[in-house]
Order: structure tokens, then sequence, then C-alpha cells
């Protein structure tokens, strides 16, 4: 089984990034646009489109306020098994670190994932950093969680 971790810091404040990581159903507004187009919310998931036109369906496992962590998996092909967590860790007043680890199989998607992982947490760190810069206070959806 391929496992991949990625991380990277960003000069926001934590309960920034976290806000919006945990912002389930508004992954293409508040942390990833471009990267991400669109965010759909079905009962217990949210259904993923990438600027590179894929599609996934992702089951929400956990969303962990006292952790700042959040679990999805994806049960469908091409993957035979793929579970990810995302987690923002405080490391200062204005800065955290983004980790972001992906258990998947089968191990050849591995370079894929890696590389979508890369390009994710630089849109990440960009769309964060511009934010804290600019001071966007950015609201939460009002469907923050499926269910």
């Amino acid at each position: 089984m391929a496992s991949i971790r990625r991380e990277v810091l960003i000069n926001a404040p934590a309960e920034t990034v976290w806000a919006a990581l945990r912002d389930v159903g508004a992954l293409h507004t508040r942390l990833v646009p471009g990267f991400v187009i669109d965010t759909r919310l079905e009962s217990g998931a949210r259904i993923v489109t990438f600027g590179n036109g894929q599609v996934a369906r992702e089951l929400i496992v956990d969303v962990d306020d006292i952790e700042h962590r959040l679990v999805w998996a994806i049960v469908d092909k091409p993957f035979q098994h793929y579970n990810a967590a995302a987690q923002v860790f405080s490391e200062k007043p204005h800065q955290c670190r983004f980790v972001w680890i992906a258990d998947l199989l089968p191990d050849e998607l591995a370079d894929h994932v890696g590389g979508m992982m890369v390009q994710g947490l630089a849109t990440i760190k960009a769309t964060m950093e511009n934010d804290a810069a600019t001071g966007k206070a950015v609201s939460a959806s009002v469907a923050s969680e499926p269910g």
C-alpha cells in the first residue's frame, strides 16, 4: 500500500486555515479554488470536481474540531483503497503547518496522487496566505458538513 505524506508551512493563523478545511462543501471557494472547481454535498459525502476534470466521491469520515483534522475516503475506482487525512497544526501566532496524508491502493496511482497533493498544497498555501494578507474574512458555507 502506498502511503504519501506532504506538508507545507502557511503564513496564516491555524484557526483560519482550519475553518476553510473543515468547510467540506466549500473546497472550490475557500481552500483550493481552481484546483477544485466544484463541490457538491450529499449525505455523508461530497462530490469533488477537480480542475483537471477528474471527479471523486469522497466519504467524510471525521471532522475533528479539537485536533483540526479532517478524514475522508474514496471507495470508487480506480482505487481499491483510499483514505486520507489533512490536519492543521499551529506553529506561531500567524503561521501553521498543513499536513496531508493519503494511503491508497493500487500503488501505481501513488505518483499521480502525490503530484495532485503537491499542487493542492501549493493552492492552499497561496489561497490562505493571500486571504491573511488582505484580511479577507470568508464566512463558512451554510451547509459545512454533510449529513
